[in-house]
């Protein structure tokens, strides 16, 4: 048998992530440099109640990673989230969620290598493209290296931006409480300035899918707990807790911005963190949030890399994308994968220098809103797979209560998280971009069976 007919798991001494590992992906894939840049449009486009925006989103990643991980503990060791929607709902389910999966993380992949290079710019004299595809390239040996080291660099990184919060957050308390510093006036920042719905419901509606997108990439968790030597154990444990960890990290941040800085005074595009600390009399701030929204872009990399290299490998070993792809090195990495993976988020990168108003717009726009329909049929897999378990008296595993309301109600929030995209003008090119992506997929995969029907 060739190389490209590898196994998954070939019968040598493999190297595993530990739970550590595990919970820190799963928390660093959640907090990105979305919250700590991103989050400035969305507090200046709705003033306070941004705050619900983020708890009512951070409740809908933890039902999702819920469901995820009781599939996970049901039927252990099938895979990434994709398998568990081929079981549920059929190859052509699984092909497209596959695809848009892998078509999102690989944008994401480029996207934040022009980021991150720009950001070292400031510090290294080099040409954005250099920085851009040494940092490509770096990671790329990272990932080509055994799981462990690529699972140990993740823990570090995730581990700057969780400590930066949890300090952000208690020295936010501590001049909240004038406990240092002259203080600060609470509920004029807060209630001050229109009261918590300035811009009315509408608009608090209307940032919730960038709030959303500044929170996603948890599920990665549950391919690395695949990973692991107790995958069922690993996978029930992170997903129990993550969204709730998230959810607090997250609400607790913007919480401290809205009482320590004006929200008419944040400036889309400029880090409030930055603002609340130079507030706080904090010297060094923006030093100090330049390398954590730098860690939290290679964070990103690092991940996208490891989570596109996945899924394409599952997808070859499925005949669902070129079977050179499933190729498993010595050290149990997807090494085709990774470079392909490496090589295509390099040709985005380059494309938001060369045409960053023509190709990389267009790949941006289209990538935009595909992970609301995988979140969509994660939830639909869960509907499906629990009522088979109860059909087959196996129950165990589903614990997650007010079945199926719970699960009809999160999809119901995610579609109209998809529908407040389609009517914001801002973000309408992105909801049908998005929309005509899953169709081209779609259409995709109807070609392919009708070729290998009329062969």
């Amino acid at each position: 048998m060739s190389d490209t007919t590898a196994p998954l798991h070939p019968a040598r001494p493999v190297s595993r992530l530990q739970n550590r590992h595990i919970i820190m992906i799963a928390l660093g894939g959640g907090i990105g440099a979305g919250l700590f840049v991103g989050s400035s449009a969305a507090i200046a486009a709705a003033g306070p109640a941004v705050l619900l925006a983020f708890i009512a989103v951070g409740m809908l990643v933890m039902l999702i990673m819920r469901m995820l991980g009781e599939m996970v503990t049901a039927n252990p060791g099938k895979g990434s989230f994709i398998e568990y929607i081929r079981l549920a709902h059929g190859n052509g389910a699984a092909f497209t969620a596959g695809w848009l999966y892998w078509f999102f993380w690989l944008v994401a992949l480029g996207s934040e290598a022009i980021a991150g290079a720009i950001l070292l710019h400031d510090w290294i004299n080099l040409p954005v493209w250099v920085l851009a595809t040494t940092l490509i390239v770096a990671l790329k040996l990272i990932n080509l290296a055994a799981v462990h080291i690529f699972g140990e660099c993740e823990f570090w990184l995730s581990l700057v931006k969780v400590v930066s919060i949890v300090l952000f957050v208690a020295a936010g308390g501590l001049y909240v409480a004038h406990l240092f510093g002259p203080g600060v006036p609470v509920t004029r920042n807060v209630l001050g300035h229109g009261g918590i719905f300035p811009h009315g419901m509408v608009a608090m509606v209307s940032i919730i899918p960038s709030v959303l997108f500044t929170m996603i990439g948890s599920e990665i968790a549950t391919v690395a707990a695949g990973e692991s030597a107790d995958p069922a154990r690993n996978a029930a444990r992170v997903t129990r807790t993550i969204g709730l960890r998230l959810t607090l990290f997250n609400s607790l941040s913007i919480a401290m911005i809205l009482m320590i800085v004006p929200w008419t005074d944040v400036v889309p595009g400029h880090s409030p963190f930055i603002s609340a600390l130079e507030i706080m009399g904090i010297p060094g701030a923006a030093l100090f949030m330049q390398i954590v929204v730098l860690t939290a872009v290679i964070s990103c990399m690092n991940s996208s890399l490891y989570i596109t290299s996945r899924v394409l490998a599952e997808l070859a070993r499925h005949n669902d994308a070129p079977a050179l792809l499933q190729r498993y090195g010595r050290q149990n990495t997807p090494v085709n994968a990774i470079i392909a993976n490496s090589i295509a988020g390099g040709i985005v990168a380059f494309s938001s220098i060369l045409a960053p108003g023509t190709v990389f717009a267009f790949l941006l726009s289209c990538s935009g809103g595909v992970i609301l329909l995988v979140y969509s049929l994660i939830v639909t897999a869960y509907l499906v797979t629990r009522r088979q378990a109860r059909t087959a008296g196996q129950r165990a595993a589903f614990r997650l209560p007010f079945f199926p309301a719970i699960n009809i109600a999160t999809l119901g929030a995610v579609i109209l998280i998809f529908a407040a995209m389609a009517f914001d003008p801002h973000q309408r090119m992105i909801a049908v971009a998005s929309l005509g992506t899953s169709i081209f997929f779609v259409l995709i995969h109807v070609i392919r069976c009708r070729l290998r029907t009329a062969a």
